[in-house]
């Protein structure tokens, strides 16, 4: 009976007329698309503040070096981590450290995976970055990862401080995943999105902070 009626239905469904389905309209263009960069830069540092994350603007790399200053007085930074990207090796952040009396750390100074894995969970106040890319409509920050850049640089410590180029804002997710994405030829192997601090909850929704990542996420917008 059961193959029966299995036969029955299908038989049916075979049996209902086949109409085409109408199709769907173009989506509109997304307004996101059409903002300048200034307007990027405000809807990205609004959607960041809302997310808990703070935003410092400055002209140049001098003036970011100034505001990091600024935080690491005020945050109390004794030992730092740092990656070595494009953003951050220009700074010389190394020598910045040592008129300061802060120990500035990169991942070449371990000679083995768990002396760097320990530094920078147990032991470093905070990683500071650069990104590849900003995020306006969300306020993200993409960093893709490589030898200049370990992930663990910028998940790990209690606090992230990521240095990011004005020009490296884009309006929407698409656009930075297209540019990591268009060259086939050199995809990479972890690419991190981080949209303020690390947030997390439990079984009844309670939210936490900086449970598995930073605590906190400063972004030093630099142009």
């Amino acid at each position: 009976m059961e193959q029966n009626a299995r036969e029955d239905i299908l038989g049916r469904l075979k049996e209902v007329p086949k109409t085409a389905m109408e199709p769907r309209p173009d989506m509109p263009p997304l307004r996101e698309l059409s903002l300048d960069r200034e307007q990027m830069i405000a809807t990205f540092i609004e959607k960041l503040t809302l997310e808990e994350g703070v935003v410092y603007r400055v002209s140049d790399g001098r003036e970011a070096v100034a505001r990091l200053t600024e935080i690491a007085a005020g945050e109390g930074l004794q030992k730092v981590m740092i990656s070595t990207d494009k953003v951050v090796s220009p700074l010389d952040l190394p020598a910045w450290g040592k008129e300061r009396g802060i120990a500035v750390l990169t991942p070449r100074d371990f000679d083995d995976r768990d002396s760097f894995r320990d530094a920078v969970f147990d032991e470093v106040q905070a990683g500071i970055t650069g990104a590849d890319y900003a995020v306006a409509e969300s306020g993200t920050l993409v960093i893709v990862h490589d030898e200049q850049q370990p992930r663990l640089v910028s998940l790990a410590p209690i606090m992230h401080i990521a240095l990011v180029p004005a020009t490296r804002m884009v309006p929407t997710y698409e656009q930075a995943v297209g540019a990591i994405y268009g060259d086939t030829k050199d995809i990479p192997s972890h690419v991190t999105f981080t949209t303020g601090p690390s947030m997390t909850a439990d079984i009844q929704g309670r939210p936490f902070k900086g449970m598995h990542g930073p605590r906190r996420l400063m972004v030093i917008l630099i142009g």
